[in-house]
């Protein structure tokens, strides 16, 4: 018999309306689930047990006092430990935070409990979320359920990982170089990167930078539909989330679950690299053992890709500035305290100049624009969603690439910045195991504003490609999960890398 913890958000959640499965049977599965896996892996990093049976005992209570529900009632979520939650500990993965708990929850947070989510944990994320290997120096590393001694990605690697084990059915995640789709690709389930200003944040310092940007994480799409719902909103905190005053833009509804959409209508491009990107040759060779399958039910799949000529330079730049604005002081004031990361865009940021800045954001504009010439022929770009295939996690991050030196910690993560930088809508979707046998992640970009196309791609895909095992998400072993050694004793467990 399935578990409630492995049951989709979907299917949970009509169950609890229909008073068949109770908010509190779901989360003691969920928390049975963390008890039995996640000493292998290390995903979910705080709890408070006692709050979350407290909260579903207060979901249940409302449901049988015949109320209207909320699109997430009873559902409990995992939420990225870069998220405030009120009354549970929240440390950004760094040490300088190691005890604090937040009196009020992040506008996220609370979007999520104001639909019915029931908080089941924060999730590991890398110090501040800087860097695609989640560990840090509180809580050390969270290992990919396919094999622990691989690196989840990151920076939401909490989240992917949790998701994957069925500790919960949906967690939040958080993307500017594929925070939450690397992870996704990773671990074999689907993260969603929305257009800035969707899924509205108050927390970025530089509120009219659009690199960073909030987004739901989930094992299916139409669950992740469910998740995206109630994070979407107009809100006046976010400079890029309000566009017409007086009237709604951003309508929940229009998310709730995937549009319906004819795949034979559409025309792809396809791109192992988007010209750039130092692609390893197993994922290359994983990308074309997909598009066999993949291309045939399209209209047209073509390979081409727009042209992202100074990508690398303009992603330095601006992600440096960014971690300038939010990281200065911490780097100046305590540097014993924070982790090399940090450090390293913070001193690539001391060396620009203001004309630095400016080329780049000048070069960003043009490669944007090229990228609505190339959106005028194609409906979306099908790509891998990582360069790589998952590594061990003692390795820091990838220094060499098919025997070539990358240019920084992050230039491994080409393949999701090209997309960042010019703001599309990009989603990574689990399609069966590459050829290291761990799992491969398709990435799905759509048009400017395409977050509802790029949504219904992926349910259609999703749902052509289930039957086979070639290209069905891949599951961990979790009964191999629950009687492995728990990740803490590793070597180098603890720290930054």
């Amino acid at each position: 018999m399935t578990e409630p913890c492995d049951l989709s958000a979907v299917a949970a959640r009509a169950l609890i309306g229909a008073r068949k499965l109770s908010a509190r049977e779901l989360l003691e599965s969920c928390i049975r689930r963390m008890d039995a896996v996640d000493p292998a892996v290390n995903a979910m990093v705080a709890r408070d047990d006692a709050a979350a049976r407290k909260a579903a005992a207060k979901a249940d209570e409302a449901t049988a006092r015949g109320e209207a529900l909320g699109a997430l009632h009873g559902l409990p979520v995992g939420i990225k430990d870069l998220d405030d939650t009120a009354g549970l500990r929240t440390t950004y993965g760094s040490p300088l935070y190691r005890d604090f708990v937040p009196r009020e929850d992040d506008r996220v947070v609370a979007a999520l409990r104001d639909a019915g989510a029931i908080v089941a944990g924060k999730t590991n994320t890398p110090e501040w979320g800087a860097g695609a290997n989640t560990r840090n120096a509180v809580y050390g590393v969270t290992g990919n359920p396919f094999d622990p001694a691989r690196s989840a990605a990151g920076s939401s690697g909490g989240s992917g990982v949790a998701l994957a084990t069925g500790m919960v059915p949906l967690a939040t995640g958080s993307d500017m170089g594929g925070s939450l789709r690397n992870p996704a690709a990773f671990n074999g389930i689907v993260g969603f990167r929305p257009t800035p200003g969707l899924v509205p944040s108050e927390k970025r310092l530089l509120g009219w930078s659009a690199l960073s940007v909030l987004g739901p994480m989930a094992r299916n799409v139409p669950d992740l539909c469910l998740l995206l719902c109630a994070m979407v909103s107009d809100d006046k905190a976010d400079p890029l989330a309000t566009t017409i005053h007086g009237r709604r833009v951003r309508r929940p509804e229009d998310f709730a679950r995937p549009e319906a959409i004819d795949l034979a209508s559409l025309k792809v491009a396809l791109t192992p690299d988007f010209g750039f990107a130092p692609t390893e040759r197993v994922i290359r060779e994983s990308f074309a053992d997909k598009v066999k399958a993949i291309a045939p039910l399209f209209h047209a799949a073509e390979e081409a890709t727009p042209d992202c000529a100074g990508t690398d330079e303009v992603f330095a730049i601006l992600r440096a500035v960014s971690f300038l604005a939010s990281h200065l002081d911490k780097v100046r004031d305590t540097p014993e305290m924070v982790g090399p990361n940090v450090r390293a865009n913070v001193e690539e940021g001391l060396g620009y100049r203001a004309l630095d800045a400016a080329r780049a954001m000048r070069q960003q504009t043009a490669i944007y624009q090229r990228w609505q010439h190339f959106f005028a022929r194609y409906d979306v770009i099908l790509s891998p969603a990582v360069t790589l295939s998952p590594r061990p996690w003692n390795e820091l991050f990838p220094a060499m690439i098919d025997g070539k030196p990358t240019r920084s910690y992050f230039h491994w993560l080409a393949l999701a910045y090209a997309v960042t930088i010019v703001g599309h809508p990009a989603l990574s979707l689990p399609v069966g195991l590459d050829r290291n046998g761990m799992p491969f992640g398709l990435q799905i970009v759509g048009p400017r504003g395409g977050d509802a196309k790029v949504l219904a791609v992926a349910a259609a895909l999703e749902a052509a490609l289930a039957g086979d095992p070639l290209t069905a998400r891949p599951v961990p072993d979790l009964a191999r999960l629950a009687t492995a050694r728990p990740i803490a004793e590793s070597p180098n467990f603890l720290g930054f890398g």
